[in-house]
């Protein structure tokens, strides 16, 4: 669904690629132009789809295999959609998403070996016709990715613990780097690669050139949901 008003924006990329940096960066840019922006996430983002949080990052559904996993995804991603993304983007907000279809199409797809035609219609389904106007791919190294979530979490600023992901095996975090650059490939028209190596705020101006021109009017009124 492209809304007449709204913009909806997502962020994809492997682990520790700063995600959640360049959202709040580019939110705060928006904001201060006077621009309605909401802030959410995956999985979670709705009531329904953070309880599924909780369950799919602890592990909690792995000894389920893969498919149960895809399958919990999509509940969460559904509920996600129908509850907030969608009302933000009838009303014109500009909607910032940390991970969206995308890291589904590479997480339980792609390295998770799961059949192209049950990914793509378990997404068919989740999404109900509401998809990216843009994604912002940040593209990074796996290893590196791994060394600032580690980082990140040694100082406080993340879990103690890697999550269900971020144990996995460098190998299988950079085929996942790899798969986003194909679908970036695949799909140049809705997704654009930024190198996420630099300082913060040179990616940040990269992101917001991107973004800008795609802008549409908005209203002031300010709207944020959980984190990202």
């Amino acid at each position: 669904m492209r809304s007449k008003q709204g913009l909806f924006v997502t962020f994809e990329g492997g682990e520790g690629t700063g995600k959640s940096t360049q959202i709040r960066l580019l939110a705060d840019r928006l904001r201060r132009q006077g621009i309605d922006v909401l802030v959410t996430r995956e999985p979670g983002g709705s009531p329904g789809a953070e309880a599924v949080r909780h369950v799919l990052l602890s592990g909690a559904a792995e000894e389920y295999g893969t498919r149960m996993e895809a399958m919990l995804f999509a509940a969460a991603r559904n509920d996600h959609v129908e509850e907030v993304i969608r009302p933000a983007l009838q009303s014109g907000a500009v909607v910032l998403c940390d991970r969206f279809i995308d890291s589904s199409r590479v997480y339980q797809g792609i390295t998770g070996n799961l059949e192209p035609d049950f990914i793509k219609n378990l997404e068919r389904i989740a999404v109900n016709g509401v998809m990216p106007d843009c994604t912002i791919i940040l593209d990074l190294p796996a290893v590196e990715g791994l060394r600032r979530a580690k980082a990140r979490a040694e100082m406080g600023n993340g879990p103690q613990t890697p999550d269900r992901f971020e144990k996995e095996e460098l190998d299988t975090h950079e085929k996942r780097r790899e798969a986003f650059l194909d679908i970036a490939d695949r799909e140049p028209l809705r997704c654009r690669v930024v190198d996420a190596s630099g300082l913060a705020e040179h990616i940040a101006d990269r992101v917001l050139s991107i973004i800008e021109p795609l802008l549409p009017i908005h209203s002031s009124r300010v709207k944020e949901t959980g984190s990202a």
